[in-house]
């Protein structure tokens, strides 16, 4: 029997299949009672699931990364379909077919890294262009690059979507800039490459998403400031010069003010033109992708409008066909 992924389920439907669980969580009730919630994850979307009445040892076997079969009932609470688990069984990697929890393939990540190159590369300022050189040389930090998601729930949460995320800016950020011709392109687009580079840090995607030691007490604003400094002393190693003072600031400024505002965990407010623009353009390619994707993801397909999504406060309209 054929597998039901995430976005053909809908309210009162029964499952018995196998996901990827990218999120786990024991929870006490009102009346303290331990129930378990689980985000179960395929190449189509993402479900919570939960069961009631369970004990940290009946689920010490469900680990976030790890396969299990579910087995339950999808229902719709508060606008939002979710699974009420009757199991949720340990499943071995061995018996999963991957494909089915792929969102991006090898050939397309190719792709992306073909097209940051000859971006990044190409720049005219040799310092940015040596800059580059440095993190391009790094093996292992590009590879993590191609397999770190641009965020654990949101936008581009997927192996690789740090890098379509990066690779979609650089594009945007070269449109902005045939508008706002005063604006340095190649500037804005190194900081594009910066902005969320302490994320292959910060998070972990050798078993499910989860955030690194190192990300829970530092965040990815202020490895990436750490990272960016490490590769500039490499620069001036190579040159047996020093790395522009002014340049310096800049980029480390684009990294730290990126959030836009203090609520969002930005340190700084953005004060360069390149800054504003790097926020305004990462909300916007954040936004949009959450948006695109609620509509592609939303499962009821004879609806002109998606579910209530909580995370947007908001029903996105899909159009009427």
């Amino acid at each position: 029997m054929p597998r039901r992924f995430v976005t053909d389920l809908k309210d009162g439907e029964i499952v018995d299949d196998v996901f990827l669980v990218s999120d786990k969580q024991l929870r006490a009730n009102r009346n303290a009672a331990l129930y378990l919630s689980v985000d179960l994850r395929d190449k189509t979307g993402m479900m919570n699931g939960r069961m009631w009445n369970v004990s940290e040892d009946s689920c010490s076997g469900v680990q976030s990364g790890g396969y299990v079969r579910a087995r339950g009932k999808v229902q719709l609470f508060q606008g939002t379909l979710q699974l009420i688990l009757t199991h949720c069984d340990p499943v071995s990697a061995a018996t999963v077919d991957p494909v089915d929890f792929e969102q991006m393939t090898s050939a397309k990540i190719d792709q992306l890294l073909d097209e940051l190159r000859k971006i990044l590369l190409g720049f005219e300022n040799s310092s940015l262009r040596t800059l580059m050189e440095c993190f391009f040389v790094d093996e292992t930090l590009m590879h993590a690059l191609t397999e770190t998601p641009a965020g654990v729930k949101a936008h581009h949460a997927y192996p690789g979507g740090l890098i379509e995320h990066v690779v979609t800016l650089l594009h945007v950020a070269e449109k902005m800039c045939e508008v706002y011709t005063d604006v340095d392109v190649e500037l804005l687009q190194t900081g594009v490459f910066l902005h969320d580079i302490g994320k292959t840090r910060e998070l972990s995607c050798e078993s499910g998403f989860n955030y690194t030691d190192e990300g829970q007490l530092l965040g990815h604003l202020n490895i990436g400031v750490e990272m960016l400094t490490e590769k500039i002393r490499r620069v001036e190693e190579l040159t047996q010069e020093p790395f522009p003072q002014e340049l310096q600031l800049r980029l480390k400024h684009m990294i730290l003010s990126h959030h836009g505002t203090y609520e969002f965990g930005s340190p700084r407010l953005p004060m360069t033109p390149e800054a504003m623009i790097l926020h305004m353009i990462d909300n916007l390619d954040a936004k949009l992708h959450e948006f695109t994707r609620a509509i592609q993801d939303d499962p009821n397909s004879g609806s002109h409008w998606t579910l209530f999504i909580p995370r947007l406060d908001r029903k996105i309209f899909k159009g009427i066909k």
